[in-house]
């Protein structure tokens, strides 16, 4: 069975990106025990210190979706749009078809 995934970059406000890189850690933490969630990567570049790159994995696109009306999720998207510069970029969506680590059941 496929899964649904999601990459993109956060370009940060000079100097905030391990502040909201310290946020997405937070929502990592959250996400894990939400339905569905089979991962939440968060990177960073060193060629560019003011974004920070999350890639998620989930059964479906409306477990994802679910996520995003948690309470504590809320509370911390709230924290973490001002420390954003600009309209965050839609990145990729993506069929995950398979590989190591990714759980079939």
């Amino acid at each position: 069975m496929n899964k649904y995934g999601l990459h993109g970059k956060f370009n940060t406000q000079k100097g905030k990106a391990d502040e909201l890189a310290e946020i997405l850690i937070e929502a990592s933490q959250i996400v894990s025990k939400a339905k569905g969630c089979k991962l939440y990567s968060i990177s960073k570049d060193p060629s560019e210190p003011d974004a920070v790159w999350v890639t998620e994995i989930w059964d479906s696109k409306e477990d994802h979706d679910a996520s995003l009306s948690l309470p504590e999720v809320r509370s911390l998207i709230s924290r973490a749009i001002p420390l954003i510069d600009g309209t965050p970029s839609r990145g990729q969506t993506l069929e995950v078809i398979g590989g190591f680590g990714i759980n079939e059941n």
